[in-house]
């Protein structure tokens, strides 16, 4: 049977998952939350260093701004890994500093008309319309955009740690023994199938509740599942999420016809190695 366990903190890694889900069988499988933050507009005092969204980018002397066929990427956010860095253990390597979010902005009323003839030769995920760049903290400064760029009103975040579990659509789902009791709906929407099954699922200790979240999981509420997006014979379980943006409400920038969560990931090996030119885009779009 599925059961929902806790497991013990780690006392070497402060970000060591409470609790894991598995199943008891001669093959257990297990799936244990992702450590994220839930990104808020921030109050004086509160703001997770450089993180925000919008504004400048934070980026080194000399970096070349990203572009897509010379048109210029917009910055939409920044993360500063230095003050989320404790919560994460070893996922990061030392000294990350700074991450820049860019992607091609088609969609807000700042958009630069001419671009939208350029959006429309690529997919929404293509790794040329998004891009992520990192900055040493010590070295980083605020880079003027070139013309044609969105420049965003910045809002600084303050990030509350915590879990991040799958969602419906999640691929880790894939991973997991259901075993010979589940039936096709269990299978095809296999986190409703969970929630019936342990009523104390929806009181996970520590769940994210945010729809802008760093690292951890992403969430896709259309369930346009992130699998299409990635690269042709790569499993999307290799990849790490790194930033889930909601649209419009407090941003002033949106996605697609009626709204849309930007997102980013990046291959788990490529993290750790501090290779963020292997970041894609995973946009979710309604």
């Amino acid at each position: 049977m599925l059961e929902w366990i806790q497991k013990p903190r780690s006392p070497n890694c402060v970000n060591s998952a409470p609790n894991v889900l598995v199943r008891s069988s001669p093959h257990a499988s297990s799936i244990s939350p992702g450590p994220g933050f839930a990104l808020t507009e921030a109050a004086p005092g509160e703001e997770a260093g450089h993180s925000r969204f919008g504004g400048r980018a934070m980026l080194e002397p000399g970096t070349p701004w990203p572009t897509c066929e010379g048109f210029p990427l917009s910055l939409l956010a920044v993360l500063d890994t230095d003050a989320l860095a404790p919560w994460l253990g070893d996922l990061l390597p030392a000294q990350t500093g700074l991450l820049n979010f860019f992607y091609l902005d088609s969609d807000s009323e700042q958009c630069d008309p001419a671009v939208y003839e350029l959006a429309l030769k690529f997919d929404t995920s293509d790794p040329q319309v998004g891009r992520v760049i990192a900055a040493r903290s010590a070295h980083a400064v605020e880079t003027n955009p070139p013309v044609r760029s969105s420049v965003f009103t910045p809002v600084a975040w303050a990030a509350s740690p915590g879990f991040a579990f799958p969602d419906t659509w999640d691929p880790a789902w894939r991973t997991l023994d259901l075993g010979p009791e589940a039936d096709d709906r269990a299978r095809a929407m296999p986190d409703l199938y969970i929630e019936e099954l342990l009523t104390d699922w929806s009181e996970r200790p520590g769940a994210l509740d945010s729809e802008d979240i760093a690292f951890g999981r992403p969430e896709f509420p259309t369930g346009s599942s992130p699998v299409g997006a990635f690269p042709r014979a790569e499993d999307p379980n290799d990849y790490h999420h790194l930033l889930q943006l909601s649209g419009y409400g407090p941003y002033g920038w949106g996605l697609g016809g009626d709204d849309g969560w930007m997102h980013w990931s990046i291959p788990t090996e490529a993290l750790q190695a501090g290779d963020f030119s292997r970041a894609i885009a995973t946009p979710d779009i309604w």
